[in-house]
């Protein structure tokens, strides 16, 4: 049983400060592997789970922090009628403007990252026995990479992954493959991957395989 920590700060915003005194895991995969299926269950068996990808969904929400700065950037145009970004229309223009692109990540990723440290070093000071960051960019940043204790790759075939979001998202096969284009390989992932967990079976195949992991995070 995990002891609460009175020694981290909840206000603390430099996850720098984390590292050594709790184990710090990151999980990734191409979109539609199945990230969040994953840290679902080892939050399940006891994990602090922090989604960037949930983050950066609630702060361009209606009301959101982000909200008015994106309005301010790229014009009210880029805002549905519920006050929340109009997802499908900043994918396709950033996909097709660099520059776009660069703007909008110079508005989210200060924001994201500001809420990824509040939520684990909540999640730290309540005695969880390690931190999962799923973080669907995480080798692309390459700062990540420095952070984190192990990293944790979730793998399935790409067509799998087509499949997947064209089902979830109501999105368009060569959509879903820009997305994937903007992502780094299969290859490089799993070369990069401390443990991989393949999502290619039935939910009860990846309960065993996330207990198995959670067995092996727990002796980091």
């Amino acid at each position: 049983m995990a002891s609460t920590h009175s020694d981290f700060d909840p206000t603390q915003t430099d996850l720098k400060a984390l590292k050594g005194k709790i184990p710090l895991i990151g999980l990734t995969g191409g979109i539609g592997s199945g990230k969040t299926a994953v840290s679902d269950l080892l939050g399940e068996l006891g994990a602090g789970i922090i989604d960037t990808d949930l983050i950066s969904h609630h702060i361009t929400s209606s009301g959101g922090k982000a909200v008015t700065l994106i309005t301010e950037a790229f014009g009210s145009e880029f805002i549905d009628p519920q006050g929340a970004l109009d997802r499908p229309k900043m994918r396709t223009l950033v996909f097709s403007d660099p520059k776009a692109r660069q703007t909008l990540e110079q508005i989210t990723h200060p924001l994201i990252q500001q809420e990824t440290a509040k939520n684990a070093f909540k999640l730290a000071k309540l005695g969880v026995p390690y931190l999962v960051f799923v973080v669907p960019l995480l080798i692309e940043s390459g700062s990540w990479i420095k952070l984190i204790d192990h990293l944790v790759v979730v793998d399935c075939p790409e067509e799998t992954q087509i499949k997947r979001v064209m089902q979830r998202s109501n999105m368009t096969r060569s959509e879903v493959e820009n997305v994937l284009k903007a992502q780094t390989t299969r290859e490089i992932r799993l070369a990069a991957a401390d443990a991989v967990i393949k999502n290619q079976g039935s939910l009860e195949d990846l309960k065993s395989e996330v207990f198995h992991l959670h067995q092996q995070l727990l002796r980091i």
